[in-house]
Formats: structure tokens, C-alpha cells, sequence
């Protein structure tokens, strides 16, 4: 080998490993979002409001120059799984994808029908089986259908609450939207600003920032999904301190004092 061939070699090898690096870089603020659309007909006026949003998503992610990635989690597909897994505790192959897809997602999307002033019972079920501390701190879009305006309200009154306990953070602006909304200017008003505020929070990586530091502070399932996600991430040596501080679980709680006979 000459030194000329040497050398370009050495030069190509170094340009991989930029690249490399540059690739995981990339990787690495990439943003996942999750929607959960609770959608039972087909075609399905939730689902499609779900679209018209992520459309707005992406297109409001692209200009402020940050990646997206979209996972959609539809509920209807999975229904008798969910109430298998609420009556047995046992979780198929499935139920056990959608779950993991969640736990490290950086927003999620939640779509659902109002049925009788409340919203999905195979929405509310699915949430039922989840960890309670899944969702902490992601940024949390609210988006429903139903068959008349005298619905509206559920949103804020019922779902963003249930929201509450799972302390995620909603947006301020929830998307309610009747069939006489379609096409209408008003309501693609309201998804331009509830996408616009779901792209300000995932630019600052919001959920990171809040948990990086106080995770082992919130009150965490025993096993959960989301406590094995922090402890993976601590174990990753590029993961960075702010992962370190959320690693496991806090042995030194009053409640873990407790199980250890009071020591």
C-alpha cells in the first residue's frame, strides 16, 4: 500500500466515524410522538382529526428544524386485549408493544370519541392498564369528536383531568370537533395552535428537562415500564448525568423503609 492509499484510507475511516457519530447525534434528537387514537368506526372522524394535527405537527416541526418521528397506537385493534389485561393482569405481545412505544416517547397525541358526556370507554380502559407514572411530565395534546357541540366540554372537564393524574402536560389548547366543523376555518385554527404549542414544547425538550434532575422524587410504580426505561438510560454511559440522577428506584422513601421493617 502506498502512503497515498494509506493515508485516503485512514482519511475515509475517519469520515465514517464523523459520520457515524453525526448519524447518532441525529438519532438522539429525534422526537418521538405517540398518538393514541380511541377511533371504533371506519372511517373514523377521530382518526382523521388525529391526521389533520400530526400534518400540522410535522409541518410546524420541519420549519422550527426539529426531527419527528410519529407512532400511532389505535386502540380498536387491541380492544379485547385491554380487557383481558384489566381482568387478568397478564399483557399480550401487543399491549406490551404499545406500552413500550409510549415510554419513551417525547408528546402524545390523544384522540377520542365522547359517548354520553364522557369519553371513550376503550380509551379509559386503556389508560386503566398503564403505569401511572408512563406519561410524566410529556407534553400532551387533547383532541375529540362527537356528534354534537353540547359535548365540548368534556375535554377540559373530564379527560384533561384524567390526564392530571398521570401528571402529564397537557397544551392549553384541546381540539373538540363536531361533523360541522369539518372544513371549517375555526377549526383549523384551533389545530394550528395546539400544533404550534406541542412543537414550542418539544423543541425544549420539556419532559427531559422537568424529570432529568427529579426523578427518583415522583412516586413510581414498583417494576413499572417507565422506572426500567431510567434505569436503561443510566446504564447507557452517552446518556449523560441528567439520566443518572433518575436511575432506580429510591430505596431510602419512607414506603421502601417501610417494606424493609422500618430500617
Amino acid at each position: 500500500m502506498t502512503a497515498v492509499d494509506e493515508t485516503s484510507e485512514q482519511s475515509d475511516a475517519g469520515q465514517m466515524r464523523t459520520t457515524g457519530r453525526h448519524e447518532d447525534a441525529v438519532a438522539d434528537q429525534t422526537r418521538k410522538i405517540v398518538v393514541i387514537s380511541a377511533g371504533v368506526s371506519q372511517p373514523s372522524s377521530t382518526h382523521l382529526l388525529a391526521d389533520q394535527f400530526v400534518r400540522r405537527v410535522l409541518q410546524r416541526a420541519e420549519a422550527a428544524q426539529v426531527t419527528v418521528e410519529v407512532r400511532q397506537v389505535e386502540l380498536r385493534p387491541l380492544a379485547q386485549q385491554i380487557v383481558q389485561t384489566m381482568i387478568s393482569g397478564l399483557q399480550s405481545a401487543e399491549i406490551a408493544q404499545a406500552i413500550d412505544h409510549l415510554a419513551p416517547a417525547d408528546a402524545i397525541v390523544v384522540a377520542t370519541p365522547i359517548y354520553k358526556a364522557g369519553m371513550s370507554g376503550l380509551l379509559k380502559s386503556f389508560l386503566d392498564i398503564l403505569d401511572q407514572d408512563l406519561l410524566l411530565a410529556k407534553p400532551t395534546a387533547l383532541l375529540a369528536t362527537a356528534g354534537t357541540a353540547r359535548h365540548a366540554l368534556v375535554v377540559d372537564e373530564q379527560l384533561r383531568s384524567t390526564m392530571a393524574f398521570f401528571r402529564a402536560l397537557t397544551i392549553p389548547t384541546s381540539v373538540f370537533s363536531t361533523s360541522e366543523d369539518w372544513g371549517s376555518a375555526s377549526l383549523g385554527g384551533r389545530l394550528d395552535r395546539a400544533a404550534n404549542e406541542l412543537v414550542a414544547l418539544l423543541a425544549s425538550d420539556v419532559a427531559r428537562a422537568i424529570t432529568g434532575g427529579a426523578w427518583p422524587h415522583y412516586q413510581h410504580e414498583f417494576g413499572s415500564v417507565a422506572e426500567q426505561a431510567a434505569a436503561e438510560k443510566a446504564r447507557d454511559p452517552d446518556a449523560g448525568a441528567a439520566s443518572d440522577a433518575s436511575a432506580g428506584l429510591d430505596f431510602d422513601s419512607d414506603m421502601m423503609r417501610l417494606a424493609a421493617g422500618g430500617q
